[in-house]
């Protein structure tokens, strides 16, 4: 698959040791130093993200209906890619699309390094960085090639080259281009390498495409690091380093610290963890899915038809784990399934807020606990997992919900903020995903 993954991005590399959060809050803390092969998380449209005060909505109604119309975008990406042969026109701009990453984290690259922002997707084998002289490029930190002493362009010909989308050879150079449209935009780059630094490791001759042009609305403002599985991806190029090996907790999107860490390789990976079978999709390696099996609220297994959950390679249905989707997105029978049953145990009156349309307006409304089902493991998810509050915390809604209306996904979606809080492994040598409870939000 390479880098034909490229539209969406998830979890941010915010650049440099000495970085600080940028954000006009004076209770934001110093971020703190990655160590070893561990990374600090931090939300990017949390109250000190790292993208700046722009990336946080001005009301939590605002913030729920934006994420809302993220997801919804995001939801399709997904599905687009799980099905050979389907290509959506996005909902939302392609500006949306390509620069709402969900969480941070920091990198450096070449020699001497240079401090970037750059973005990890679970769900994405791409690599790309705005670059120096970069036309359309809406960044102020590109990085800059010729001041780095390790920069090398990938030449033509080369096996590498034969990866990239749409890869070409520009006309009077020896180096590998590639180029790719969505939307209204299109992207051009230069197939190159350079060394990457993570925490305390170096990745020598790193894969990216250097971006040099850049037309429409869907220019990203940082870089994309994939973390899937195909040959071009951050896992792919590691292997000899990490052994395909990953994990992660996220802290809540309410968290003013980098509470979360990014764990690479299998040093200080939970001995003890509930896992699940990792299935393969042949068509797209880089999702990660896994099968579910079923959704208990309270004690009861709610009446999903089996089909919504199956797995088939063929049409591209299934589940998948996706830190970039921030609230779970079910198939229809299945959300309908979920939904009623927490409205039923719940027994108020019901309400919508920000594209949520089980709401409750009572403060003292009882919960009831969701328990995700799979091959091998159940995870029961807390109260906090499941439900998001107003800003004054008079309305709860079930922060679920289903593909947007006339629109037949065959995805269900296991969302960031259901993975909040818990340490997710991605064993990809071992085939396997799992999860255990962790406590990860810092105040």
């Amino acid at each position: 698959m390479g880098m034909r993954m490229l539209p969406v991005l998830l979890l941010v590399l915010a650049a440099g040791a000495t970085a600080s959060h940028s954000s006009s809050s004076s209770s934001c803390p110093a971020t703190p130093p990655d160590s070893g092969a561990t990374l600090q998380v931090s939300h990017a449209f949390g109250p000190c993200s790292p993208l700046g005060p722009e990336a946080a909505s001005p009301s939590r109604a605002g913030f729920l209906a934006d994420q809302a119309a993220r997801d919804a975008s995001r939801l399709l990406y997904l599905d687009s890619l799980a099905v050979r042969g389907r290509a959506y026109a996005p909902i939302a701009s392609g500006r949306q699309l390509l620069q709402t990453p969900t969480y941070v984290v920091r990198a450096r690259l070449g020699t001497p390094a240079q401090q970037l922002l750059l973005a990890v997707d679970t769900s994405n084998d791409a690599a790309w960085i705005p670059c120096a002289g970069c036309a359309g490029c809406p960044t102020s930190t590109p990085f800059n090639p010729a001041a780095s002493t390790s920069y090398g362009p990938v030449p033509c010909g080369s096996p590498l080259c034969a990866q990239a989308p749409n890869a070409a050879c520009p006309l009077n150079s020896k180096a590998c281009g590639f180029s790719l449209t969505y939307a209204d935009s299109s992207l051009v780059a230069a197939l190159s390498q350079d060394s990457l630094a993570v925490a305390n490791d170096v990745v020598k001759a790193y894969t990216f495409g250097c971006l040099q042009r850049a037309t429409g609305t869907a220019a990203p403002p940082q870089g994309l690091l994939g973390l899937g599985r195909g040959p071009l991806s951050f896992l792919s190029q590691t292997k000899d380093m990490y052994e395909a090996t990953f994990s992660y907790c996220l802290p809540s999107f309410k968290s003013l610290n980098f509470s979360g860490t990014l764990r690479l390789g299998r040093k200080g990976q939970p001995q003890r963890i509930k896992t699940t079978p990792l299935l393969a999709n042949p068509h797209r390696s880089s999702l990660y899915y896994v099968n579910m099996t079923g959704i208990r609220v309270g004690r009861k297994v709610v009446p999903i038809p089996a089909a919504a959950l199956a797995f088939d390679p063929a049409t591209g249905a299934g589940t998948v784990l996706d830190s970039g989707t921030m609230f779970t997105r079910l198939v229809a029978p299945a959300y309908v399934a979920v939904r009623d049953e927490v409205r039923r145990r719940v027994g108020a009156p019901v309400s919508s807020l920000g594209g949520f349309d089980t709401c409750f307006n009572d403060p003292a409304v009882k919960w009831p606990a969701v328990t995700l089902l799979f091959d091998g493991m159940q995870v029961t998810l807390p109260e906090e997992n499941v439900v998001i509050h107003s800003t004054y915390g008079t309305t709860s809604c079930l922060a679920m919900a289903a593909a947007p209306d006339g629109v037949n996904t065959v995805l269900n979606v296991i969302a960031s903020m259901q993975q909040q809080n818990h340490r997710v492994l991605f064993d990809v040598p071992n085939g396997r995903v799992g999860f255990a409870r962790e406590r990860c939000t810092a105040a």
